[in-house]
């Protein structure tokens, strides 16, 4: 669907003339800096630097509309989105059904973190974008030099010592690896909340994944080595004209569920528009081979660089090393649903064997791996039980 240029553009001027076209959602043609402001919102946006000099944009929500007096000191949430996403994920929603503005409502100061390579961080200090060095990253790099880079800025920022930390699917993954090999970037923690938790793919239904595994060589023809599905004006149209549409909102809704789960009664249809045209966000193509590398693995290991020489060079050893969260002691409370292709339930339970301060876990027989960013039903699934715990642990 997304490179059949000349049939959408036909699509666009028949819709045009004989109104194919729906409703669309003015959020679908706004940047995550306009949604905010369009729900009335306060919003910060602002420009970090990492140790090897990737710039990422972080966009804040202070307080919320209730709860204005923007001199009270409030405790920090940060949310961090996951694979080919954006800190959009967190208010595509209806105010009072995006965690960006529940938490604001509820009285916290609500931080959103944007990866390397999607749409919002995708400027170097010193590296072209358009270059393979610019790309040559994956969740690793995300782990050791984006989180930290966030999460000290945020510190410094709001003069809190300690945060609560909300990751979605890779957002879990680096938070993982960052928490359990970062002593100092743990010890800021409070809470851990994992939503669809990723740390091994053994299990994976993902038919991304899997395509990249099978697919390799074709991808880095098309691709050039770089990123992997950037946002851009083919998918926005995709977003905002297509899937507004009630003649078209069925092939988007099958995307989404071929590659995430099946869930058709939990989805809002009428916000289809806003989800395809901020998603998806775009990464490298290494970020891609690096989770189809740990298609068959019971464990998460750091990208192969394809020979001994090479690892040697980032590893100092000729393989690339394995991942363990032995060492984690954050605090954590994991959310899973049983219909998650990406996340797979023998997956998490692996994964919740091995985590040593497990606080909560609760399982969604019917939910995908999108349901906890867009499920109609999320805040009385996950979200409250989220504000609920922090209360608990002030």
């Amino acid at each position: 669907m997304w490179c059949h240029c000349p049939v959408i553009y036909f699509i666009l001027s028949i819709g045009s003339i004989h109104g194919v076209f729906g409703h669309q959602n003015p959020e679908a043609n706004m940047n995550i800096s306009q949604i905010i402001s369009y729900w009335g919102y306060p919003d910060e946006e602002y420009n970090i630097v990492t140790e090897d000099g990737y710039i990422l944009c972080l966009y804040r929500i202070p307080y919320g509309k209730t709860n204005n007096n923007n001199s009270a000191r409030r405790l920090v949430v940060y949310l961090q989105h996951g694979l080919l996403a954006s800190a959009s994920n967190w208010i595509s929603n209806l105010p009072n059904n995006s965690l960006g503005f529940v938490l604001a409502d509820a009285g916290y100061d609500v931080w959103m973190g944007n990866s390397r390579g999607n749409t919002w961080s995708r400027k170097h200090v010193y590296l072209e974008t358009d270059s393979q060095e610019f790309w040559a990253f994956s969740f690793d790099e995300m782990a050791k030099y984006d989180l930290p880079a966030s999460i000290d800025f945020i510190v410094k920022q709001t003069g809190q010592k300690e945060i609560f930390y909300v990751g979605h699917s890779q957002g879990t993954t680096i938070a993982f690896i960052a928490f359990s090999t970062i002593p100092k970037i743990a010890e800021r923690i409070k809470v851990f909340f994992a939503l669809a938790p990723v740390f091994s793919v053994e299990h994976t239904k993902c038919p991304l994944i899997k395509m990249a595994y099978k697919l390799k060589s074709v991808i880095k023809a098309f691709s050039g080595n770089k990123d992997f599905l950037p946002k851009t004006s083919l998918n926005n149209f995709i977003g905002s004209k297509l899937c507004s549409s009630h003649s078209f909102n069925k092939i988007c809704l099958h995307t989404l569920f071929r590659i995430f789960g099946y869930d058709p009664d939990n989805l809002n249809m009428s916000r289809l528009d806003v989800y395809f045209s901020h998603d998806p966000s775009g990464t490298s193509v290494q970020n891609i081979f690096h989770w189809s590398q740990l298609l068959y693995s019971t464990h998460l290991k750091a990208f192969d660089w394809g020979s001994p020489h090479l690892n040697l060079i980032h590893f100092n050893q000729t393989t690339s090393p394995w991942y363990s969260i032995a060492n984690m002691t954050v605090p954590t409370a994991t959310w899973s649903g049983e219909r998650d292709l990406l996340a797979d339930p023998e997956d998490v339970k692996i994964l919740q064997s091995e985590i040593k301060n497990l606080i909560y876990h609760k399982t969604i027989s019917y939910y995908n791996h999108i349901d906890f960013l867009f499920g109609l039903d999320v805040y009385h699934q996950v979200y409250y039980e989220i504000i609920n715990i922090i209360q608990e642990n002030l």
